[in-house]
This record gives structure tokens, sequence and C-alpha cells, in this order.
């Protein structure tokens, strides 16, 4: 395969998807709870994907996802109002510094050559150490109350059109994520991915063939975390209010991890399709079964783990492929099969 050319069934799917979610807030325009629904997913899809390439191409588990996050969202807060610009202009200042704290984590680790389990534990411990700052930086963070996130006006555009500000940071931020799924299939189709797949296989044979692991594996690490850095204020945004609860390891680690277990692992949908899933069994069990939601939720995700333990698109995946092996099999063996009369009624007549 051409490892500079882009995979055009890929794209096709990523389009696909981009229309049905442009068209999802439709029926249920003007409902703020739908929304929101539909927001959260679009969020929760784009930490996956950041996820998807930090460890799912490179094998580097970052668990401080939601202090990451939280650097973005504090920080294009925090550098708008002692600077007084819009927060438009600082959000990817923000975003660079939580990209540069990735890069410097991949780094290290790249370098003392740590395991997947050995990155872990140095990143969740990474994550508590933000999780306090959060909080006791209360001068700044406001820190266990936070304080409204109003940024990222957008009345210019829900004047005109007729609609609320919800709504168009619903689609600023679907715009966001089909962005995303195009950068990740051109990494995954590129010389990176070529590298992200030898680094992932064997580290000390890709090395002997002249891959730059380091190089590779940092570059892996400052794009996710700057993609985590950039959606964490997009996220506080979509709350409204920000606090040090929202970015913890339970709120954003572990549901990002789920998610993109249950969607699939380096699969470009999988972010989008797990996202989907677990939003959806979520608010399900919000509504109808409030008492029991822990409980019912994780016996639903040990089902999906059991039977689609290597991601349901993958799973599928397979599935329409084989439906599509046996109907074109069925259509060629009836093609082939002729009896005598038929034959004998073929010939010409002499």
């Amino acid at each position: 395969m051409n490892a500079n050319a882009l995979p055009t069934d890929e794209l096709r799917n990523v389009g696909i998807v981009a229309v049905l979610l442009a068209l999802a807030p439709l029926p249920v325009m003007g409902s703020s709870y739908y929304e929101s629904i539909l927001a959260h997913l679009v969020v929760v899809a784009m930490f996956a994907v950041a996820l998807n390439i930090v460890f799912g191409q490179t094998d580097q588990l970052f668990l401080f996802m939601g202090g990451l996050a939280g650097i973005g969202g504090y920080g294009t807060a925090l550098i708008a109002d002692s600077v007084g610009v819009s927060a438009w202009i600082t959000v990817p200042i923000a975003a660079l510094v939580a990209g540069l704290i990735g890069l410097a984590v991949s780094w290290v680790s790249a370098k003392r050559k740590f395991t997947v389990v050995l990155i872990s534990i140095l990143t969740l411990n990474l994550q508590i150490v933000l999780t306090e700052v959060f909080v006791g930086a209360r001068d700044l963070t406001g820190g266990s109350t936070g304080f409204p996130y109003e940024y990222f006006s957008l009345g210019a555009i829900a004047g005109p059109a007729g609609v609320g500000e919800k709504i168009v940071l619903y689609y600023v931020m679907l715009a966001l994520l089909v962005a995303l799924l195009v950068l990740y299939v051109w990494l995954v189709n590129s010389k990176f991915g070529v590298a992200f797949a030898a680094i992932r296989e064997d580290e000390t044979a890709a090395a002997s063939i002249g891959i730059d692991v380091v190089r590779y594996k940092v570059i892996a690490g400052f794009v996710a975390a700057f993609v985590f850095g950039l959606v964490g204020a997009f996220y506080a945004r979509e709350s409204a209010y920000i606090l040090p609860s929202a970015f913890s390891f339970l709120t954003v680690d572990v549901l990002v991890l789920i998610v993109l277990i249950v969607g699939g692992l380096r699969t470009t949908l999988g972010p989008v399709v797990g996202a989907g899933i677990v939003v959806a069994i979520e608010e399900i069990l919000v509504t109808t079964f409030t008492d029991w939601r822990s409980p019912i939720f994780g016996l639903l995700l040990i089902f999906l783990f059991l039977y689609f333990r290597s991601g349901v698109v993958p799973v599928l995946g397979d599935l329409a492929s084989r439906a599509l092996d046996e109907v074109g099999g069925s259509e060629k063996h009836t093609a082939e099969e002729t009896t005598p009369e038929e034959t004998a009624s073929e010939e010409p007549a002499e």
C-alpha cells in the first residue's frame, strides 16, 4: 500500500459519519437536553481519537487525559482574562502547553524505555498532581467551586441564524472532530503510520532499520496531548461551568479508555462508535434505572468486552466481509452450475 495515499473508503466513512452527526440535531432542534447529549458525544469521541493516536498507535497509555484537558480548559480562560483577548486566540496557546507536557512525558518514557505499564503509572501520578493543583490553586481556578465558563462567544453566528449558541457550538465541535478523524487517517497512512506500526511490533527491530523510536513517540505524544488540551476548552464551554471534578481520572480517563476499547482500538471510526454506544447506555440508564445505573453499566461493559473483544467496529467489519464473501461465493457457484440439459440446449444444432 502506498503510505502517502489516503484510502478513499476510510474517507468515505468519515464523510458518512459527518453527515449523520450533522443531521442528528435537526429532529430535536431547540431541545437543550438532547443538544447537550450530542455535544457530549462529540467531545468524548475527540478525546478517544487523541488516545487512539498515542496509545493505539505507539502503546503509550496516557492516564492523565483529564489533567491535559484541564490545562487546556483552565489555561484558555486564565490567559484570556489576564491578557484581555478572545478565548479563540488563547485556546491554541493553552493546547500548546498541554502538548509540550505530553512531549516531555513521551521523551522521558522513550529515552528510559518505559513499558506501557510504567507509562500508565507515571501519567496516573501526573493526573493526581494536576487534579490537586486545580483544586489547590483557588485564587486562579476557583478551587472546588469553579467558575462559569463564558468563553467562545458565538452570538454573532447564532443571532442571525436564529438558533441557540449551544447548537452552533455543537457544529463547531463536529467540524473539529471531522478534522481530527481526517488527521488520524493521514497519520496512519503516511510514513508516520508505518513507523508507528514498526515501533508497536518491536522497538528494537524498528531502531535497527533506522526508525528513530524516540522521535516518533514524541510526535505521537505531542499531537495527542495538544488535542486533549484543545478539546478540554470546548469540554468546559459545553458544560458552561468549569470544575476540577470534571477533569478527574474517573470522569475523563476511565470513560475515554472504555469508549476506545468498546469502539475498536486502532480503527478510524472506533472512537465515534464507542462514544455513541457508551453515551447512549449512560443516558438510558440515567433516565430508566437511576438507582441501578452503575452495576447495570458495568454488566453491559463486561458483555461488550466478552463478545466484542477487538471492538465493535472490527467485529462488524468482519461480519460484513463474511456476508459479502458468502453472497459473492454463492453467486459464483450458481453461475458455474449448469445441468446436462442446459449444456445440450446451448450446443448449436448441426
